[in-house]
């Protein structure tokens, strides 16, 4: 039987579905309360708990051959630190105390590209960048390096276990919407006018699922690797979302002290309205950071073949208009 913990994420959801498909039985960790509408099915036995309670995890993890790490709190906003860190940093470390108890064969864990420490704008970033938490800007980017040495600790002392790093995850099967499914919900009904001078690299949910099962056969315990895809502008990306959706193009893009200044003024309006955050400090540093991420060793080792960011793009507005988080002129 396999584990998945966050089952009910974008990223999670895929991979319960895959998994099924391909004839695995499947325990999906979702919190109480949760939707689980998406991953309920046949051969999906699912769990609810939390990864923060330790003796939860070690119980979830009896009888497990494979455990995929996922749970995790992605939060961009500066307030969440605490809880960030108690489910990063806290959850990763129970997941790795039960696959100890419960002698479970591997354990995938992944983490972000985020993770890495940062170097120069403009620089490459690949497996030979070393994490170190005090050299990682964000609460979020700072919990999952401290993970990822946990992970790495445990490694080293015996555990079968690697490390995936994915960049910006777009596509469909995006129910709870994730960073990116909120910013085409924004520009599909209009109210994403302003963008920031920068990019990123985008990667395909299906490619990193992909990915994900095939480290759990072939990769080396201990070893990292990059899940990345296509780099794109973000004026790329919106001239995209344009031609998919028909809506109006974005045409002001900011440099990054004027998005640095209108970012924090956002960030306080969420705060205050308790809406999904899509434009803080923590967006603009990463898109004005403008890193080449290489995934040859994912390719190389995992056969990891990322599709272009424009067909994610294009299936994720069209599952979203179908789920009806969207409308389509």
């Amino acid at each position: 039987m396999i584990l998945v913990t966050g089952s009910t994420g974008h990223v999670g959801n895929v991979l319960v579905r895959e998994l099924v498909i391909k004839g695995e039985t499947v325990r999906a960790v979702a919190l109480p309360g949760e939707d689980t509408s998406m991953i309920e099915q046949e051969r999906v036995e699912i769990l609810h708990g939390d990864i923060r309670d330790r003796e939860f995890v070690v119980r979830a993890c009896e009888g497990i051959d494979t455990v995929y790490h996922l749970a995790a709190l992605i939060s961009i906003m500066p307030n969440m630190k605490k809880r960030v860190r108690s489910v990063n940093v806290g959850g990763t470390e129970n997941v790795i105390h039960a696959c100890k108890v419960q002698r479970v064969g591997r354990m995938v864990y992944t983490s972000s590209i985020h993770a890495f420490t940062e170097l120069e704008p403009g620089s490459m970033i690949d497996e030979n960048v070393p994490f170190n938490p005090a050299r990682t800007s964000g609460v979020y980017g700072k919990s999952k390096a401290e993970a990822v040495l946990s992970v790495l600790t445990a490694a080293r002392e015996g555990l079968d276990a690697v490390v995936l790093c994915p960049t910006g995850i777009i596509g469909p099967f995006d129910y709870k919407l994730s960073e990116m499914g909120n910013m085409i919900r924004l520009f599909a009904s209009g109210k994403l006018r302003v963008g920031i001078d920068g990019s990123f690299y985008f990667v395909d949910v299906r490619d990193v699922v992909s990915s994900e099962i095939a480290a759990s056969k072939v990769a080396k315990p201990g070893e990292v690797y990059i899940l990345g895809g296509e780099r794109v502008t973000i004026q790329e990306l919106t001239d995209m979302l344009h031609r998919i959706t028909g809506r109006k193009k974005t045409y002001t893009f900011l440099k990054s002290t004027s998005a640095y200044v209108l970012s924090a003024l956002s960030t306080l309006y969420y705060m205050i309205s308790k809406t999904k955050a899509c434009f803080t400090p923590y967006t603009v540093h990463t898109l004005t950071r403008n890193y080449k991420y290489s995934h040859k060793k994912a390719t190389k080792l995992l056969g990891h073949n990322p599709r272009k960011v424009s067909e994610s793009l294009r299936d994720a507005v069209e599952w979203l208009s179908r789920y009806g988080t969207i409308k389509l002129r």
